[in-house]
């Protein structure tokens, strides 16, 4: 049977401890979520993905059960992607599938890119790492960057970016209108904000390097980075593209169409590589 509650383990990462939820048995699926977020905005989605597979559901540092950086106003996505490698390897994974939503997907494809031999599988979701920058978008990101607008927004902008209004959609709007009053949160999603137009943000030009199967799964309705799905299709060639009529969260929004598509995609046959074991 599956383990509907999970058991919870602790690594330590350059940015501090970083809770990991445990659930179910066989291969490896981790798990990243966005920014702001945490691991339970996978919850309509996590039991059916146990039942075949050890799924690890990440809280990144300063969201759900994993305290803030010791300098929160400096974090940034790179941070967060930089400590992947860390979690992964505290984990005791040497190969895993990931799933990546926004800051976390944008973590899970450069890990992708710089550690080839660790990812099974690659589901990017909304992803990161792949707007074509303008002036405009630059100018909202600086501004969304500030504590001040993004304390503004509290309660208010994941009413416009999830489009869908499911049961764990509903938790989710809760969990982030409860925020209001948390400085030190509010300080890590304003800062991974600013990070956004950061030249190492961009992973268009490095993409192309990825060669673990992956799957574009888009929600198509997604304001802040629905467009970026173009983005993502040139710049990973090999990609599958699965485009969803959600917002950003297609895995909350719509699980039924989300499990649809990604339950065979984690379920073919792995390439085999000589040595190669997921523990």
């Amino acid at each position: 049977m599956t383990d509907t509650a999970g058991t919870t383990s602790t690594v330590g990462t350059a940015l501090g401890p970083v809770v990991v939820t445990v659930r179910g048995a066989g291969t490896p699926v981790l798990l990243l979520h966005a920014n702001p977020g945490d691991g339970r905005d996978y919850a309509a989605v996590v039991p059916a993905l146990a039942e075949r597979h050890t799924t690890y559901t990440v809280d990144w540092p300063g969201y759900g059960n994993s305290p803030a950086p010791p300098q929160p106003g400096t974090t940034t996505a790179m941070a967060y992607a930089g400590i992947l490698p860390a979690v992964v390897a505290g984990l005791g994974l040497r190969r895993t599938a990931l799933i990546g939503n926004s800051v976390g997907g944008y973590a899970a494809a450069r890990l992708a890119i710089t550690h080839p031999e660790a990812v099974t599988a690659l589901i990017l979701v909304n992803s990161g790492g792949f707007t074509r920058h303008n002036p405009l978008t630059r100018a909202v990101a600086r501004l969304k960057g500030t504590e001040t607008m993004t304390r503004a927004l509290v309660g208010r902008l994941p009413r416009l970016y999830l489009r869908e209004r499911t049961p764990v959609v509903q938790e989710m709007l809760a969990r982030d209108q409860a925020r209001r009053g948390d400085r030190v949160g509010i300080a890590v999603e304003a800062a991974i904000w600013r990070s956004f137009t950061n030249a190492e943000h961009d992973l268009r030009s490095r993409a192309a390097q990825i060669t673990a199967p992956t799957l574009l799964l888009w929600g198509t309705r997604d304001p802040l980075l629905g467009q970026d799905g173009r983005s993502a299709r040139r710049s990973i060639p090999h990609a599958t593209w699965h485009p969803l009529p959600t917002g950003h969260a297609p895995f909350a929004e719509d699980p039924q169409a989300f499990l649809a598509a990604v339950r065979p995609f984690l379920d073919r046959p792995e390439p085999h590589t000589p040595g190669a074991s997921s523990r």
